[in-house]
Formats: C-alpha cells, structure tokens, sequence
C-alpha cells in the first residue's frame, strides 16, 4: 500500500521551504518559461489556441501576450512547453518532473497572486513529489512516461498553493495518482502530438486533484499502488519518501540544448566531437533506454526528435540540432540512413547513473575514431548549465523576443522575495493587453437560457 508514504508527502509538501535549493528552482523555473515560449510560437500552437478560443482569465500564455483561464493556461502551457523536446528533465524519475506540474502551478499562482515564496515552494514540491513518483514506478514496456505518474505532482503544487494542510494534500496526491494515462511510447516514435497532449491533461488533472481535495471531497485510500502499481506497472512506495528533506531531485536533472529526445543527446555530443568532411557511416552503441530510437522514415518534427539517426546526422552536418533544423535536407536523410544503432551491455549497467553513448565514426578515407560520452552536455553530473549557458540558449531560439528572457531571467532570480506573482507573470510578455479573444458562438445564450435564467 502507497497510503501511509503519500500521507508523509502531504505532512512535507505542507510545510516545505524553497530556500534550500532556490538557485537551482530559479534556474529550472527560467528553462521552463524560456522554452514555453518558445513553444507556444510555433505555428501549430498557435493554430490550436485559436481552435481552442480559451476565455479570457488571470493566467498567462507565455510567450504569447494573451491572458487566459488557469486551465486553458496549464494545458496550453504544458504542451507548448514539451513540444520541441528543450524541456527539463531528469535522469532518476526517468522523465520530466517539471513540466508536469510547473504550467499548472504557474496559472493557478497567477490567479491567487501567490507570493514568491509560495510559489517557490509550490513549484518545489510539484517538481520534488513527481521525481518521487517517477523513481517508484516501473512502467510496463512500452509505456510512455507522460502524463503518468507525474500528475500527483502537479496536484502536491497546486495544493501547496491553494494552502491546503497535510491531510488534504495527501487526499489531493492520491486522487491525482487515480489520473494516469497509459500512453504508448510508439506514439512519440511515430510523431502524434497525443504525446504532447499528455502533459495538458496532467497539468489539469493535478489542478482537478488540488480542488476536488479543497472541497473535501479527495481521500488517501491507497490508490497510488493500484493505478501505476497494479495496472501500469509496478510501485516501489518505500521511494516515495526516501530521504525526504534531505535528498533533492531538482538538483540531480539536466537541460537540454539539442532539440530531440534527451536519449539521442550523448550520441550527438559525442558525433560533435567527431565531425569531419566525409563521413561513410556512424556505428551508435548506447543502453537500452535508448536503443529503439533507430527511424530513419520520420515525417514530421516529433518523429525526427525521437531518432538517433536524425540528431546524430544533424549535428555532424549542420553542428547543432536546433528546433528548427530542417528536416527533409536530403544530405541529413542520406547520413541518418548510415546511422546504425546497437545496444550495449556494459552501457545498459550504468543505468540510471549514467546514460552514456559510444560513437564510432568510419570517414570515407577508411579511417575510424571513436567517443564515448558518459551523459549528455546539460546533465547536473556532466557540464552541467549555469544561468549564463541558459540564458544564451534560450536567446538564440528566441531571437526575436530579447525582452521576454530577460524578464525570465530578472523573475527566476527574485521570485522568493516578492511580495505577489500575479503581475509578475502576466508582464513576462511585456504588458502587453491581451488580444480579444473570440466571443462564444451564436448558440451560447441560447444553451445558457434552457434553465429559463440569466447568465451570471
């Protein structure tokens, strides 16, 4: 049973302080809104806020200038925020923690004009619950690990939020521990945004989870075992609360700067290195995780980010693989289909310390070298990324949006000492007003009137 360790989650999550780890939060807190916005001006986001007409409301869409519901904004948010693979991550929850609470906790601290510390906290405990949860589940193979077991951690932050105690809060984990999704990770391989549409249903799942337990109406009856246990997989409770207060998972991640499933970035580090003019073919060996990303026929962004052949092609032609490489240059195509992927033993034992890559490059000459990397450049245990690092990338895919970053930046360092976030958040895309967004349909009123009242 998960009953008594969520119980512990909740008497934590409660009373936890960000202080301890504040510069590494401020650092994961400025990744995930640089690259959120990045996201969300893409052509596709905008295409689907536009078919979504989200109301107007208090929460941001970064990176946008519009001001929407807190959950059109924490689905929204969340899927522009893993749509070009840039989103933080971390090795030992064998996911993202971040994204799956931090779009939720966000929206909601701009309707509540939480405080920094508050909100602090609660982005701590958002990240800090999912990483827990991450650790415990063995998912059954083939499982993609979206929209799983990180939902309680969007939950734990929005209850932190909403200044729900101890009890509460660990109804509110277990009810969101009850809202998994079982997707396939052929989904991500094959390139269906579902995959991305995971993560919006988390992010509402944990705000639905926080308010179902504000009205009293959440419990803690174990339901964590049962849903990623029994039915998902297999749940090791103990690691929920393994030393709690004393261990931080936010420290041990790792940022991204290849546009691509983080499994394929020690094999492009590793090809960096290796660039020369005529490559004849590139051998990969890597661990399991990671050994079934070999596709060569992708045919759109999604399914080029989850092939090792495409980020290793791309970074040994173009010396980047950046979110908006091209995908149909027919020099990467023909490299990629020379990218051989194999899975090696010695590289699987690491695991989960270490997600490493060997790379063997043999030129046209008939000369071989060959790489080996132990993580990928980002990672807390190997050139791990400071603000400065950060801050340079996100300017670089938002060139057109200097101001934006910088105020990411001004917000991710000063967070724990201001006084309200609602403004703060909403003035991440300038002040700018919100653009009127469609009105309802013709029928609305006519829906709103069959109970003979008037709209309130």
């Amino acid at each position: 049973m998960s009953k008594e360790h969520v119980d512990e989650l909740g008497r934590w999550v409660s009373t936890v302080d960000a202080a301890p780890v504040c510069d590494r939060l401020g650092l994961v807190l400025l990744d995930v809104l640089g690259v959120m916005a990045l996201g969300t001006n893409q052509p596709e986001h905008r295409a689907l806020v536009e078919a979504w007409r989200p109301p107007a409301g208090p929460a941001p869409l970064i990176g946008t200038g519009e001001q929407v519901s807190v959950d059109a904004a924490a689905w929204l948010g969340a899927m522009a925020l893993v749509s070009r693979e840039l989103d933080e991550g971390n090795k030992y929850a064998k996911g993202h923690p971040a994204a799956h609470g931090f779009p939720a906790v966000l929206a909601l601290a701009a309707e509540l004009d939480s405080s920094g510390a508050d909100l602090a906290a609660a982005l701590l405990a958002a990240y800090e619950v999912a990483s827990r949860f991450g650790r415990a589940t063995r998912l059954r193979p083939g499982t993609h690990p979206h929209g799983n077991w990180g939902v309680p951690g969007a939950a734990a932050g929005c209850a932190r939020l909403l200044g729900l105690d101890a009890a509460a809060t660990a109804a509110a984990i277990d009810t969101a521990a009850g809202m998994p999704i079982a997707g396939h990770f052929a989904s991500a391989t094959t390139g269906n945004p579902v995959r991305d549409a995971w993560l919006g249903a988390a992010n509402v799942s944990g705000l639905v989870a926080a308010r179902m337990a504000a009205a009293g109406i959440a419990r803690n009856t174990g339901t964590a075992a049962l849903s990623l246990g029994e039915l998902l997989g297999s749940l090791d409770a103990a690691e929920l609360t393994a030393e709690l207060g004393t261990r931080w998972d936010i420290t041990l991640g790792y940022f991204k700067r290849h546009a691509a499933c983080s499994f394929t970035h020690p094999a492009a580090d590793a090809v960096l290195t290796l660039r020369g003019p005529e490559i004849e073919s590139v051998l990969v060996e890597t661990h399991a995780l990671g050994a079934g990303l070999s596709g060569v026929d992708w045919d759109n962004r999604l399914s080029a980010m989850f092939s090792t052949p495409f980020a290793v092609a791309t970074a040994a032609l173009t010396g980047s693989v950046s979110p908006d490489a091209p995908l149909d240059d027919p020099a990467v195509r023909d490299l990629a289909k020379r990218v051989r992927l194999a899975e090696a033993a010695d590289l699987t034992a690491r695991l989960p310390h270490e997600r490493a890559a060997r790379v063997t490059v043999t030129y046209a000459d008939g000369r071989t070298r060959t790489a080996e990397v132990p993580n990928p450049i980002g990672d807390a245990d190997h050139h791990p990324l400071g603000e400065a690092e950060l801050t340079a990338l996100l300017g670089a895919w938002l060139p057109d949006r200097p101001g934006l970053v910088e105020r990411a930046v001004a917000l991710s360092r000063d967070l724990p000492g201001l006084a309200a976030t609602g403004a703060a958040l909403r003035a991440l895309d300038g002040g700018e007003p919100s653009r009127d967004l469609p009105g309802l349909p013709a029928t609305g009123a006519a829906l709103r009137a069959l109970d003979g009242k008037e709209p309130s």
